[in-house]
């Protein structure tokens, strides 16, 4: 039978050989709490637009069409 190593640990449960001393806390705070407004696309849909533009200028197209009042309603998110 091989015999396992015990894991050495500090005091906070962090393995002794990482080294986080030339990291920066918080780096990305502010890009975190800036928020995204990412979507992600059907692969179908996707294959219709050939960049974000043309995607851009269809949803635009649709918000032109469809009534403000319609725009106002909340959808209901499946699971």
């Amino acid at each position: 039978m091989k015999k396992t190593s015990k894991v050495r640990r500090t005091s906070d449960g962090m393995r002794t050989h990482y080294d986080f001393s030339g990291g920066v806390r918080g780096k990305y705070a502010a890009r975190y709490r800036a928020g995204t407004n990412l979507v992600r696309l059907d692969p179908d849909v996707a294959a219709a637009f050939r960049d974000g533009e043309a995607v851009n200028r269809a949803l635009r197209a649709l918000i032109a069409v469809v009534p403000a009042r319609q725009r106002r309603r909340r959808r209901v998110r499946s699971a």
